[in-house]
């Protein structure tokens, strides 16, 4: 968990980068992009950035899952100073050099990073729909089974996190997620194979950044335990 909430921040980025090209976030307003576009990504960013939270209220997925780091007793110092680095407006490479960010996340958030800032709304889409939002389902449903029989009763806000985003990805986000990609590709053959290198290059990211956790993992720890414990997390 300390590994995956960095990816769990940077989602936010590529999210937001949607949001600021698909529609308009300048004063004064102007009508701009695609109108079913602009309302998927709204509907999205409504949920990711302010759902509702158990026993009422409301709270951004990140917040939820360093929630559930400190449920569970994961260490959230790393994220928490590269947060307050990135508020006093340093640049996100050098904060999380700062922040003491093992290489495999600097990576990662890194390749995430240089997408967002590609100018290419078709290839961030890419990377948001097909290398997150569409292969979430299928990795966190195991990871609730295995939390049940191990952990019944524990760790709590992690598993409504889980399940959160079950329930989200598979019903509304990732349908959403992929007609908005359809719309911005349209009949453009130059346009769906940027997007497939965009997401190529997301998933291979991901790849490394779950390299980097299984050789953070104390060696005493059974490897293949290890592995199976992770796989699910992406």
């Amino acid at each position: 968990m300390e590994h995956h909430v960095f990816a769990v921040w940077d989602f936010m980025s590529l999210l937001k980068a949607l949001q600021r090209d698909l529609t308009c976030v300048t004063i004064p307003w102007v009508p701009q992009g695609h109108r079913l576009s602009r309302r998927l990504i709204n509907e999205i960013v409504l949920e990711e950035e302010s759902d509702e939270e158990a026993g009422g209220g409301y709270i951004s997925h990140f917040e939820l899952y360093r929630a559930a780091m400190e449920q569970c007793g994961a260490d959230t110092t790393g994220v928490a100073g590269f947060l307050d680095r990135v508020r006093a407006g340093e640049g996100v490479s050098r904060a999380l050099e700062k922040a003491g960010a093992p290489k495999s996340i600097q990576d990662f958030v890194r390749t995430t990073m240089r997408i967002v800032d590609s100018g290419s709304t078709h290839s961030i889409a890419a990377a948001f729909t097909l290398g997150r939002e569409d292969v979430i389902p299928v990795m966190f449903k195991p990871l609730v089974t295995k939390l049940q029989n191990r952990f019944a009763g524990q760790l709590s806000l992690f598993r409504d996190y889980l399940e959160r985003h079950i329930k989200l990805d598979e019903e509304r986000h990732t349908p959403m997620a992929l007609r908005m990609l359809a719309e911005l590709c349209g009949d453009n053959p130059h346009k769906w194979s940027e997007a497939e290198e965009s997401a190529k290059t997301a998933l291979n990211a991901r790849i490394a950044l779950w390299n980097g956790v299984v050789e953070a993992i104390p060696t005493p720890y059974p490897m293949e335990e290890a592995h199976e414990s992770i796989v699910y997390t992406a």
